[in-house]
């Protein structure tokens, strides 16, 4: 069968892109393992925020429909639980139903004319003229061949076509770039909490390395509590260690859902773009590296890589493809890899450096949005603060968090001007690849 574009996966950013890419007229093939009643239904922090979109202009979600709950802003609690940072006001956003939602993005990219083969299990990628995609229907085990000049990667995590492209494999997710995560949503007894418009994350480097404890109320007394460690060689298991310290605080509740998964935090994959085969979502690694949030930025990657295939449609011009790395890297891309620095930073601090920096607010509450919507790292090192440091022998960390603000902002300057062509990329990426280097050897 052909088509115009073959889309590997129909979670968010495939049913996104999908839905853009159809409703311009062209025929679409979505791919996907699951059921289509299944679609949508996968393990979350179920939080997005409100700027997503309202920058995509996509409609946000609805009450009575996919909205679960309106979120006023993030708590963020020091390992102590001595310091609490508020962060609230431009941070406003949601917490989803993710299988209704799912099934809306679905549904959307249905109706614009999009095509879905649903419980198929993709084999094998190859090219003449046209890709070909063989895929095997998991219902009555018939193989079916696919082919398309344009193929997305839309299959989250697993990246099934991003592993079978050598060009995108110079560029492997390493087990320190990913979290593993279990979590559960469970019906409270009493349905009392503190602050329920508000999403509280727990900070603590000895219970969970690499990662955090999150407290999601969902509304109506429903809760979504989980946890995520990095995946480091002989990393303890999500599940043992959420029992361990989240389980006993809800003890009383009932469970509705649990689930585990896997996410990776990291800049995005070097090149989105490949001789007609672009990377969208988690299998392009545009998950927020800090919080491991990524519906929204799933959302930007399949937009920019639908507007850049309708442009390359119009012109027959493969250079235009490219645009998507241009657009992503400038948007989205350039706060994805400030804020892989600063996890490089927070990864590594002990719970004794989280409780002082919080303590005496090294990054103001204000500062701390401002660093997760990609404005930099500011940083509130008065000459009190310097003489205290100094006085615990702790100058070392101030120092570090200095340079790391100051990679920060020159990451920052090298993503907005990524590279116009395939051919700049190389020197570009030795400059990015210095910065890194030169921030890893601030914890040698």
């Amino acid at each position: 069968m052909n088509y115009d574009v073959i889309v590997i996966g129909a979670g968010t950013a495939g049913a996104v892109a999908s839905k853009r890419i159809s409703e311009k007229g062209y025929n679409v093939a979505l791919l996907d393992l699951k059921d289509k009643s299944q679609i949508g239904n996968k393990v979350c922090g179920d939080a997005i925020g409100h700027h997503h979109f309202e920058e995509l202009k996509i409609k946000p979600p609805q009450k009575g429909e996919d909205l679960e709950m309106l979120v006023d802003g993030v708590e963020i609690f020091s390992p102590n639980k001595q310091t609490k940072f508020t962060v609230g006001g431009d941070y406003m956003g949601y917490i989803i139903n993710r299988h209704i939602f799912g099934q809306k993005l679905l549904n959307e990219a249905l109706d614009a004319g999009a095509q879905l083969f649903d419980n198929h299990k993709v084999l094998t990628l190859s090219r003449k003229n046209l890709y070909e995609i063989q895929a095997r229907n998991r219902i009555d085990n018939n193989l079916i061949s696919f082919f398309a000049p344009i193929i997305i990667d839309g299959s989250g995590q697993a990246g099934i076509i991003r592993k079978k492209v050598p060009y995108f494999m110079e560029d492997p997710v390493l087990p320190e770039e990913v979290e593993v995560c279990y979590r559960e949503i469970r019906q409270l007894k009493t349905g009392d909490l503190d602050n329920p418009s508000y999403l509280k994350i727990y900070l603590n480097s000895s219970q969970v390395p690499g990662g955090y404890i999150w407290h999601f109320p969902e509304g109506n007394g429903k809760i979504n509590i989980g946890l995520g460690v990095q995946m480091k060689k002989g990393h303890a298991n999500p599940k043992d260690l959420f029992n361990k310290y989240v389980h006993p605080i809800f003890k009383e509740s009932k469970i509705i859902h649990a689930g585990g998964g896997m996410v990776p935090t990291r800049r995005p994959i070097w090149s989105l773009v490949s001789d007609g085969i672009l990377l969208i979502g988690d299998a392009a690694c545009t998950v927020n590296p800090i919080h491991g949030g990524g519906i929204g930025s799933g959302m930007q990657s399949a937009v920019h890589a639908a507007n850049a295939i309708v442009s390359y449609f119009e012109t027959e011009n493969l250079d235009e493809l490219w645009k998507y790395n241009v657009a992503y890297s400038k948007g989205y891309g350039q706060k994805q890899a400030q804020l892989d620095i600063f996890r490089l930073l927070l990864q590594r601090l002990d719970d004794q450096d989280l409780n002082w920096g919080m303590e005496k607010k090294l990054i103001k509450e204000e500062d701390v949005l401002k660093a997760s919507l990609g404005e930099g790292l500011n940083l509130n090192i008065t000459d009190k603060i310097k003489r205290f440091f100094k006085g615990i022998r702790k100058v070392s960390l101030l120092n570090r968090l200095r340079k790391v603000a100051k990679s920060m902002k020159q990451i920052k300057e090298l993503y907005i001007n990524y590279p116009n062509s395939l051919n700049e990329l190389d020197p570009w990426k030795k400059e990015v690849l210095k910065i890194y280097e030169e921030t890893n050897k601030l914890f040698d």
